[in-house]
């Protein structure tokens, strides 16, 4: 059995769970289950970018064209 996990939203909210549920053909706790994970796996790829650049920066390395010359 899946654990559940209660949340509190906006009726609208709940309403726009409910459609795109329907229109995608899933139900609102699988959509809302990919929406936390993406969310989650978007925060830490932004996350892992941002201190990957400041790693390049500190390496003098701030465009493409720097990283292609790297690698060249």
């Amino acid at each position: 059995m899946t654990p559940t996990c209660n949340l509190s939203v906006a009726d609208a909210t709940k309403q726009l769970v409910h459609n795109a549920a329907q229109d995608e053909g899933v139900s609102p706790g699988e959509l809302i289950d990919r929406a936390v994970r993406e969310h989650v796996f978007l925060r830490q790829f932004r996350s892992l970018s941002e201190r990957l650049a400041a790693q390049a920066k500190d390496q003098g390395i701030q465009s493409d064209e720097d990283v292609f010359e790297r690698v060249s």
